[in-house]
């Protein structure tokens, strides 16, 4: 069961990552530091703190605590506006390297292992599983940024609205 749990969270990680790299091509350059209003976030913003977080949580990632010294959590959600869109894409590509890296290394073994997140204890297993609603959270706030910014241009990255009855058949049924 752990082996199999381990390899659920990447795959599920891949799955959220992969929402972000479909959906950036399709935010026109100018909106990718644009907020709604200010109470908001730009992708931008989002994109930097979702990398800072996944840098300083699986870097060194069984041996020392998931707030590294050297973060700046504040400084993720400021931007100058004026980084680019392959700055803004290192960034997103460096954390979840880190990342992905680590949760890959890990053995099933490790699962039962603790972890300190700003000197608090979590088994492996919870740390994970903070982490990744922690990052399901923001992808979903930039997906659906980019689907605004992009307008009529948007296609879904998933099943589009009306499209369900299409699958019908190829849902499985499965049993609780």
């Amino acid at each position: 069961m752990r082996s199999a749990y381990l390899k659920d969270v990447i795959r599920q990680l891949r799955m959220y990552k992969g929402y972000v790299d479909k959906a950036l091509p399709r935010v026109p350059d100018e909106q990718l530091h644009t907020a709604l209003d200010a109470n908001s976030n730009s992708i931008a913003a989002i994109v930097k703190h979702v990398a800072g977080n996944l840098r300083s949580r699986y870097r060194d990632f069984l041996t020392t605590d998931g707030e590294k010294p050297d973060r700046n959590r504040d400084g993720e959600f400021e931007t100058a506006g004026q980084e680019s869109r392959a700055e803004i894409l290192k960034w997103w590509d460096e954390g979840w390297s880190v990342a992905l890296g680590s949760i890959e290394a890990l053995t099933p073994e490790d699962l039962e292992r603790t972890v300190h997140i700003r000197g608090e204890a979590f088994l492996v297993v919870e740390a994970l599983n903070r982490s990744l609603a922690h990052a399901a959270s923001h992808i979903g706030q930039i997906v659906y940024l980019a689907r605004y910014f992009a307008g009529d241009a948007w296609t879904s990255l998933t099943i589009p609205k009306g499209g369900s009855k299409a699958l019908k058949g190829d849902f499985k049924t499965r049993t609780i």
